[in-house]
């Protein structure tokens, strides 16, 4: 029974302890959360629930960002792509399924990857491919072939462009 009693008061002490915002500062909050760098519409409703903000109080600060232009998809998807792609190599696979997983609209994807142009994308990819190719330390020239396509493959590069490369290079 003591326990019982003093697991329901550390529950409630830490229920107590969580920070309540108004409209008003879940609203300033989100400001500066959008102005440090390009967020979805998915990240932010998600922040806005962590910090206990009713349905009703998250569909209107969402408005309001919207409005204020702190919150744009468009601007949001090209960002991902172009730091994405510039930074991690990844390849127009894996950056489709990232932004969908962000719930970014079809067309808002296309847009975004029309942005990449196809010289910078296969320049791109032949010296990720050649690059790893010069690390890959196996013997066999069959489990070579097969560290080099997964690794490809896990950042999301096309099958045809991945299989002539790997078949190029060994």
């Amino acid at each position: 029974m003591y326990l019982m009693l003093l697991t329901k008061s550390c529950i409630f002490l830490h229920m107590q302890s969580q920070k309540t915002y108004t409209v008003e500062e879940a609203y300033k909050k989100m400001e500066r959360y959008c102005s440090y760098q390009e967020r979805c519409h998915k990240e932010v409703i998600q922040k806005l629930y962590t910090m206990r903000m009713i349905p009703e109080a998250v569909d209107h600060i969402v408005v309001q960002l919207l409005q204020d232009n702190y919150l744009n998809e468009e601007r949001y998807a090209k960002a991902f792509v172009s730091g994405k792609f510039r930074i991690k190599k990844w390849g127009k696979q894996r950056l489709k399924r990232e932004l969908k997983q962000k719930d970014i609209g079809k067309t808002l994807i296309i847009m975004a990857l029309n942005t990449i142009s196809d010289q910078e994308y296969l320049e791109t990819f032949h010296a990720l491919a050649e690059k790893k190719a010069e690390t890959i330390r196996e013997t066999n020239p069959l489990k070579k072939k097969k560290k080099l396509a997964d690794y490809l493959f896990y950042r999301g590069w096309e099958i045809h462009l991945v299989y002539d490369k790997v078949n190029a290079l060994f």
